[in-house]
């Protein structure tokens, strides 16, 4: 399963097309999402966060697909870099959108609180992996971003309010997670189809349920909400 798939099209050699292939799929589906919630013209902050996650997280797999992976072999490993930040700046932003989510239930002081803890996180996780090179604080990150932080806001506001956006939130962290076991414990059902790819796949049912909820947002309650 270690071995590196390779085709060549026209002459050029790419390797590993399916997972560079999923990988596109997701940045597609992120980017696209992205034009989708921009074309709706929502200004309130809850959707600015969305739309930078989808945009970066689009960026990120993009990259991820061609220099990480396609092309790898013509760059040097610090290239992986760029792609990997940007992953963790959509993991940055998907959080700020459920803290931000969160006030049509909590005050203001405890949603302050929340956004400095996730700059403080950020910027720690960050660091960590641009002085490491170690792709297992950019796991971590994510994992805690989306199953301790969303996780948590989406599924207090699904217990209090019942809330659809959070509903669909959830389970688009349930697939995420599903994602990560395929990723952490490289479980591949075929060398061309390896834990790389269906993990991509995952992410991309992920993304789509996260869109679905973006949409569902009603932040109107805020307007109302004395707590």
């Amino acid at each position: 399963m270690n071995e590196i798939n390779t085709i060549h099209i026209l002459g050029i050699r790419v390797d590993e097309p399916i997972v560079t292939l999923t990988d596109l799929i997701v940045s597609f589906l992120c980017l696209y999402f992205f034009y989708r919630i921009q074309k709706s013209g929502k200004k309130e902050k809850v959707f600015i966060y969305f739309k930078i996650y989808f945009l970066n997280m689009g960026i990120a797999t993009l990259l991820g697909g061609l220099i990480g992976h396609a092309f790898l072999y013509n760059f040097s490993f610090y290239w992986k870099l760029p792609g990997w930040i940007m992953s963790m700046i959509s993991i940055m932003f998907v959080e700020r959108a459920a803290i931000e989510h969160t006030r049509i239930w909590l005050n203001e002081s405890i949603v302050k609180v929340l956004g400095v803890i996730n700059i403080l996180e950020f910027l720690t996780f960050l660091t960590l992996t641009i002085f490491t090179l170690n792709f297992f604080f950019v796991e971590f990150h994510s994992g805690y971003g989306l199953m301790f932080v969303v996780l948590s806001l989406e599924g207090f506001l699904f217990l209090k309010t019942k809330n659809k956006a959070s509903k669909y939130m959830l389970v688009g962290v349930g697939f995420a997670a599903i994602a990560a076991l395929f990723f952490m414990n490289k479980i591949s059902p075929h060398q061309w189809f390896n834990y790389l790819s269906i993990s991509h796949v995952l992410m991309a049912v992920a993304a789509t349920f996260f869109y679905i909820g973006t949409t569902k947002i009603d932040m109107s309650a805020v307007k109302t909400n004395t707590r």
